[in-house]
């Protein structure tokens, strides 16, 4: 057998494992830049309309999802640490918005976009005023409605309390409102 004749039966052998290997670290990059832009899309989409759960939970899987990212990891912890500041003046909150948009800027250049997805795009979210009217007056309705939940919880305690003080009082009389201690 000739050295030729062993190098064909080593590559038929090698083949299709290296094929399998291959074929299996293309998928698990793939798997990976999909979850990443699953994120990115979320945090696009939802830019411009505040909190949601999936902007809530798109932000808690970076560490995850990004984890071989040193420039993400570095603005996601910069723009967490800004989210923490309690009561936020109006000065914080410009500035939580900007470190927003910057992790929106740095994952956008991971993903191969940087000169697609510019500061410009991220600084120009569509909402139309409808939506704006339509996300005030629901949250109006929500604030109403715990308004008057808290209002009947109140009341209800208040009676609760009366009743009970009713009950354990003895005023001398019967239930016809007669004074016992005459009729003895």
């Amino acid at each position: 057998m000739s050295l030729s004749d062993i190098l064909n039966i080593i590559a038929i052998v090698l083949s299709p494992i290296i094929a399998v290997v291959v074929g299996q670290i293309l998928q698990n990059n793939e798997k990976k830049r999909a979850d990443k832009m699953e994120i990115f899309k979320t945090l696009m989409m939802n830019r411009g309309q505040g909190w949601s759960m999936a902007t809530v939970r798109s932000l808690n899987v970076i560490e995850v999802v990004f984890s071989n990212n040193e420039k993400v990891l570095r603005q996601w912890k910069i723009y967490h640490d800004k989210l923490l500041v309690e009561n936020p003046s109006d000065t914080e909150l410009v500035k939580i918005k900007n470190e927003g948009d910057k992790l929106l800027e740095v994952m956008a250049a991971s993903l191969g976009y940087k000169d697609t997805i510019t500061w410009e795009t991220i600084q120009q979210p569509y909402i139309p005023n409808g939506l704006i009217d339509m996300m005030s007056n629901q949250s109006q309705y929500m604030d109403s409605q715990l308004i008057v939940m808290n209002g009947i919880r109140t009341y209800m305690e208040q009676m609760s309390k009366k009743q009970k003080n009713d009950e354990g009082k003895d005023n001398g009389q019967d239930e016809n409102g007669i004074n016992k201690h005459i009729i003895k």
